[in-house]
């Protein structure tokens, strides 16, 4: 375990591993644990017995420049906690380089994400497969396109709907969960309990969460790209007469490999970025049960806006220019 080390003079006898910094302000308060953890090993505040001081020279001597940078430009709410996820992000990645990671939170929060979520996957990947066959089906049949429907059902499917769809139920189920549990434990002060038993919050409750995500989030994409294609065909072959052997050899024929790494690379960033956001999120809420439900809200509602923000930045990387995976159906 990575612990935190508070100077001697907090120390009083007990194990208390970090000093509960207090900003000047209440939404500031946000960056509390940050604070802590970001600040660990810094030159320490004022002493216990000068209360004032100590509070008035927090941003100062104890966060880091850039939390002094913002406290003095008066910096909104949404700008605090984006840096504040920024950095818990730098500590996530640092930690699991190191190998810091605790493996049976991992492994629970890989059961959340994961098998949980299983079911709700692949029953919306299912019906957003079947919905585009429709499409598809019904216009290609004018043009005469009836055995390219499987290989254009494959790329959408794969480079955009599976990873997308997938994304946006884990920050609806998993992201949520992340949020309102971080940030209850964040209000009940449930997080100074675990540095009094020298535990660092990051290691303990933030790592497993984000590397489950990592893990459970390609999982997750290869099974509802399956069950997407699977329902297709299904739809496909009972309601259009369009035989399981057309749809399968189309899709087999435009799909390549590149289209399936890059939807796995997708899965990952996402997941990634939803557990890391819903996190952060949670770890800087403050104001009882009613911060509760605004930084779980807040939370998915970023994790969403994230998710199209990024996707559309890698699908210009990884697709611009002109395709030729349609070229194979003729």
């Amino acid at each position: 375990m990575n612990t935190l080390k508070a100077p001697s003079r907090y120390l009083a006898g007990s194990a208390v591993s970090c000093p509960r910094p207090r900003l000047k302000k209440p939404c500031h308060r946000l960056l509390e644990p940050i604070v802590c953890q970001a600040s660990s090993g810094s030159t320490p505040l004022a002493s216990s017995d000068d209360p004032q001081s100590s509070q008035s020279n927090i941003i100062t001597s104890q966060a880091p420049a850039i939390f002094q940078a913002l406290d003095r430009l008066k910096a909104p709410k949404w700008l605090f906690r984006t840096v504040a996820c920024i950095i818990l992000g730098g500590q996530v990645v640092t930690r699991i380089f190191k190998g810091k990671v605790h493996w049976k939170n991992t492994a629970d929060q890989l059961k959340l994400v994961g098998p949980n979520s299983l079911g709700v996957s692949l029953l919306t990947s299912g019906f957003v497969g079947m919905v585009f066959t429709i499409q598809f089906v019904r216009e290609f049949t004018k043009l005469g396109l009836t055995r390219s429907v499987g290989g254009v059902l494959a790329l959408a499917l794969s480079r955009e709907l599976t990873p997308v769809v997938t994304a946006i139920i884990i920050a609806g189920r998993v992201g949520s969960a992340f949020a309102a549990e971080l940030g209850t434990m964040q209000v009940s002060e449930q997080m100074d309990s675990l540095r009094v038993l020298n535990t660092d919050p990051v290691d303990y409750l933030v790592t497993p969460r984000v590397l489950a995500s990592m893990i459970a989030g390609p999982i997750l994409n290869v099974l509802c790209f399956a069950m997407g294609i699977g329902a297709s065909v299904l739809l496909a072959d009972l309601v259009y007469n369009v035989p399981a052997n057309v749809i399968l050899d189309s899709a087999r024929r435009a799909l390549t490999a590149y289209d399936v790494g890059t939807s796995m690379v997708k899965s990952w960033v996402f997941g990634t970025i939803v557990s890391t956001i819903s996190c952060a999120w949670g770890f800087t809420t403050s104001g009882g049960a009613k911060g509760v439900g605004e930084s779980t809200t807040s939370a998915v509602v970023i994790s969403l806006v994230s998710i199209f923000i990024v996707d559309f930045a890698l699908s210009y990387l990884f697709f611009q220019g002109q395709g030729d995976a349609l070229k194979q159906l003729k």
